[in-house]
């Protein structure tokens, strides 16, 4: 048990959390994530953009109800 440090030992292993999860949205980030990759309308993106486009469609969808 050398260099494993106290979480192997104790056998506390934290749990994934999704992107989704840690934005605390509604619309799911990995579908448009997918999306956005698909449609070849970018090279590159970061990992904020398809949160950031969620967020948006999500405020939208919400004022459209309400």
């Amino acid at each position: 048990m050398v260099g494993r440090g106290k979480a192997a030992v104790l056998g506390a292993a934290k749990k994934a959390m999704s992107t989704r999860s840690k934005a605390s949205l509604q619309f799911l980030v990995g579908r448009i994530d997918g999306l956005l990759k698909a449609s070849k309308c970018a090279n590159m993106f970061g990992i904020s953009v398809p949160v950031y486009l969620a967020a948006v469609l999500e405020y939208l969808a919400a004022e459209q109800l309400r």
